[in-house]
């Protein structure tokens, strides 16, 4: 068995959501027989890790710090194996600008959208563009941080007037915005798990019981979400999403496991939002409704993360 750091916590805006993440993975990991060493990663973690000296490093931390690479580099740094996907994947994911322009590279459909950093709409006049971008991709517009996970600062803008407080509150979370297209439909999530062979999880459906987006709290509220899964949809739409999210993984680069998010439209098309590169681990989060679908338990699906673990890359 191995001295297994659990890092989690941080200072980012998940924090709270990354402690229950934690909290269930340390449980996991002491069933399977490891010794735990929880971390809640904060300017001492260089230095608890050189004094823990831990075989691998599980990282359930979300949000910056924890999913955009910067975790990652030091633990590759220090040389401890972690979990999840490397650097590179890792700031790809999480900058949804970046994600998105290699998804549509990909061929892999992505609601279309415009991003402006913070410095355009204070030096070069880029709100002066808000009626073209609103005549190119239409209303409902999602106003969103370029950086951000758990729908933290996203706005769904129905009427013109909505769309300077949606970009005052994304730019609030992070320097830069998306603009993107507003796709009506059902929010369904497929989560990966492999490297050289991942495999993709039962199709699972998100369904608000109170509105019709998926929040912040309708994600990390008991009762506010019912999770299906598997989702009620059709074999070869869930097919479709599947070969979509191992799409997605691969051109990103990811490894170990991870999220993609979709929406299925009315007239039965997938679009990508994003992927996760650490999805949440909490009693009422995605993968694990995924993980208890496909026939596994969390136990299986932590001890083969775990196993998973690697040096970067």
């Amino acid at each position: 068995m191995s001295r297994v750091a659990v890092l989690k916590g941080g200072r980012s805006l998940e924090r709270e959501v990354s402690l229950r993440s934690g909290t269930n993975v340390e449980a996991a990991l002491r069933r399977l027989g490891h010794e735990v060493i929880p971390v809640d990663a904060d300017q001492h973690l260089v230095r608890t890790l050189r004094d823990e000296r831990p075989d691998v490093a599980f990282v359930a931390m979300h949000g910056k710090g924890g999913e955009d690479g910067t975790v990652q580099e030091l633990l590759e740094i220090l040389g401890i194996p972690y979990t999840g996907s490397g650097v590179l994947a890792c700031q790809r994911s999480m900058d949804k600008v970046v994600s998105k322009a290699i998804f549509a590279q990909e061929g892999i459909l992505t609601p279309p959208w415009f991003a402006f950093s913070e410095d355009a709409f204070r030096e070069l006049g880029a709100a002066d563009t808000l009626p073209e971008i609103r005549e190119r991709l239409g209303l409902p517009l999602v106003v969103k941080p370029a950086k951000q996970g758990s729908a933290l600062g996203i706005t769904v803008a129905h009427e013109p007037g909505e769309i300077p407080r949606g970009l005052m509150t994304a730019l609030s979370f992070d320097d830069r915005v998306l603009l993107e297209a507003f796709v009506r439909g059902r929010e369904i999530a497929v989560s990966v798990i492999g490297t050289d062979d991942p495999r993709a999880l039962p199709v699972v459906e998100a369904r608000p019981r109170d509105g019709d987006f998926y929040d912040f709290e309708a994600r990390y509220t008991p009762g506010a979400t019912e999770l299906i899964a598997p989702a009620e949809i059709d074999d070869d739409t869930a097919a479709e999403a599947s070969r979509l999210a191992l799409a997605c993984y691969a051109a990103l680069g990811c490894r170990g496991f991870g999220r993609v998010d979709m929406i299925l439209d009315r007239d039965h098309r997938l679009w990508v939002l994003e992927l996760n590169t650490i999805p949440g681990l909490t009693d009422t989060s995605l993968l694990p409704a995924a993980v208890e679908a496909s026939g596994l338990d969390f136990d299986a699906m932590i001890a083969k993360v775990l196993g998973l673990a690697d040096l970067g890359g």
